[in-house]
């Protein structure tokens, strides 16, 4: 059963154990639903433990997204799943799963990982620079639980993953909003978000049980 926090002080305190008992590197996946607020509490939580530090080459916490291994629009069309775009196959996991053990190993050098633009819906190569110093990464994603071969590769680079649980009918509605503000018709993207991004995140829920702590939103 998974353990449940609810504010960033446990979050940070759940952190500072981890990196006691774990020699080297220590990577903690993000796992939830399209719309659950991953990316925001992460950011927080980064924000908070870098501290003053404006510093990037310095900074001992990083952040680093599943988004950027996206698969391109040219390529999703040419396998014809871009209508599917962001089902777990339209991702290249096998590559992420790559970059974290990258991440894992010991580093003397920066490691570069692909971002993502919401405006373009595309990923971006090169786009984040994870110095060094940086000696915990947080990492998150919808699938990071995903009982599939390619998915527990990722899975197996986490010392741990964390689910976040957000108010479903709130969910929904700030990512029809979110599609609203990168672009689309409110209607499509409505749309949108019933035919593609809900069956996502039923299979989404369905690996909550594995997850080692259950986020209960919104935190605090």
């Amino acid at each position: 059963m998974p353990d449940s926090l609810t504010t960033l002080t446990e979050l940070k305190n759940r952190l500072s154990a981890l990196t006691e008992r774990q020699a080297g590197t220590v990577i903690v996946g993000v796992a939830g639903a399209p719309g659950a607020g991953k990316t925001t509490l992460v950011e927080a939580l980064v924000r908070e433990l870098n501290g003053a530090s404006d510093d990037a080459e310095t900074q001992q916490f990083a952040h680093v997204p599943m988004d950027g291994f996206h698969l391109s629009d040219r390529e999703l069309a040419r396998q014809g799943l871009l209508a599917r775009k962001g089902a777990p196959e339209t991702f290249d996991a096998c590559g992420y799963a790559a970059l974290l053990e990258r991440l894992r190993a010991p580093r003397s050098t920066v490691v570069y990982a692909p971002g993502f633009e919401r405006t373009l819906e595309q990923p971006l190569a090169g786009d984040i620079p994870v110095f060094p110093a940086a000696k915990v990464i947080l990492t998150e994603g919808n699938y990071l639980l995903l009982d599939r071969p390619q998915w527990q590769e990722v899975r197996s680079r986490c010392s741990e993953v964390w689910y976040c649980e957000p108010d479903d009918e709130l969910r929904v509605r700030r990512l029809v909003e979110r599609h609203v503000r990168f672009g689309k018709a409110r209607d499509r993207a409505a749309a949108w978000v019933r035919d593609v991004d809900e069956p996502n995140a039923r299979l989404v829920q369905g690996s909550r049980e594995r997850a080692d702590v259950v986020i209960r939103m919104p935190w605090a």
